[in-house]
């Protein structure tokens, strides 16, 4: 029999391993000794080295990724979203809202059922992989598939959230971003210094924002003695913080980015004004050779969105420094967008073979 426990009360747990990046960095935190922590144990994601890809750029360059598609739902939006449902929950709130190109949908129904709230998610209709939708409707979402874009949603959800009883769960939500910004921790942790670049795709530009305020205040406590040179890539077909310019009809392979008129603009052109920082597009092309070399190369399998951290670095691998440290951000698991992997893969795939012990040997070759 299923034991069962008093809504008050927790089971006494028996782990004693990574309890979640709220208790591991909880002096970082905004949460007090009563706050009501929701958490599925996210964050300690491993940071990987890719040498392969380094040999790409030589000149004793080390590369590597963290690899945040290995949080518990196969994102990095956990981090955020433990922190901005922790906090839901500690108000009071019954319920909460985002829109979403995927993964966001994905942590915020995890999260919100984990600590006993609902969750609503509206999403653009058809643009939105696979996987992603797959796992918010079965974490218990009510999902809602708007004819229009990712920002007309988001603007939809931040009405929706100003006159009803609901919160709002995005990355204009603050708490979302406290709660990324540990994966900055994480890296120097890891690394003893920041790193020389961090790599990474921008949609609504919050988890550049987050990282970099991250390495900020670890720089100001003294466990690190210097800063990175933040380097934000998007998709060619959805690239605002480079042109300058809202794109009404974004259009990339890379679904997570798909964003015309990212929430955290400001918040980006200040971290590439303080950080020295640079913003590139990259194209569709360029996203998936970068996506087949880290799975088929470093055995990495990230979605597509993710990929853009790396075919950035490479078309910019020019500028890095002699004997530069970089880290390449990887977003989300490539299990988020099957269909992407399937359709993409240069890797042969021979169907229809008799089941047959020379016919399958010579098939391969032998």
């Amino acid at each position: 029999m299923t034991a069962t426990y008093p809504s008050e009360a927790q089971p006494q747990s028996r782990a004693h391993g990574w309890p979640g990046l709220i208790e591991a960095y909880r002096d970082y935190l905004p949460v007090t000794d009563t706050t009501p922590i929701v958490t599925l144990h996210e964050g300690n994601t491993p940071l990987i080295p890719v040498p392969t890809i380094a040999r790409e750029i030589g000149r004793g360059v080390e590369v590597f990724v963290k690899y945040d598609g290995l949080n518990p739902t196969g994102s990095f939006k956990d981090r955020g979203m433990t922190m901005a449902i922790t906090k839901a929950k500690e108000a009071g709130a019954k319920a909460v809202i985002c829109a979403s190109t995927g993964n966001t949908s994905a942590a915020a129904a995890a999260y919100a059922r984990r600590g006993g709230l609902r969750a609503f998610v509206l999403i653009p209709d058809g643009f939105v992989a696979q996987g992603k939708l797959a796992q918010a409707l079965l974490y218990g979402a009510e999902v809602l598939a708007i004819k229009g874009n990712f920002d007309r949603a988001l603007e939809i959800v931040r009405e929706v959230a100003n006159q009803y009883p609901v919160t709002l769960v995005n990355s204009l939500n603050p708490y979302r971003l406290e709660g990324q910004k540990t994966a900055a921790f994480e890296l120097i942790d890891v690394l003893g210094e920041a790193p020389d670049w961090l790599c990474i795709p921008m949609g609504n530009a919050g988890n550049i924002s987050a990282y970099w305020m991250g390495f900020q205040e670890y720089h100001a406590k003294g466990l690190s003695q210097k800063l990175p040179r933040m380097m934000g890539f998007q998709a060619a077909g959805s690239a605002p913080l480079v042109t300058g310019e809202i794109v009404q009809s974004p259009d990339t392979i890379a679904t997570a980015i798909r964003i015309g008129n990212p929430a955290n603009w400001q918040r980006a052109l200040r971290v590439h004004e303080e950080s020295n920082g640079a913003f590139n597009a990259v194209t569709d092309a360029e996203i998936l050779d970068a996506y087949r070399m880290l799975a088929g190369q470093e055995g990495i399998f990230c979605e597509p969105a993710s990929a853009a951290s790396v075919a950035g670095m490479l078309k910019c691998k020019d500028e890095i420094p002699d004997g530069a440290t970089i880290v390449c951000v990887l977003t989300g698991n490539g299990l988020k967008d099957p269909s992407s992997a399937i359709e993409f893969s240069h890797t042969g795939f021979k169907a229809g073979i008799e089941p047959d012990l020379d016919i399958v040997a010579h098939t391969m070759g032998f």
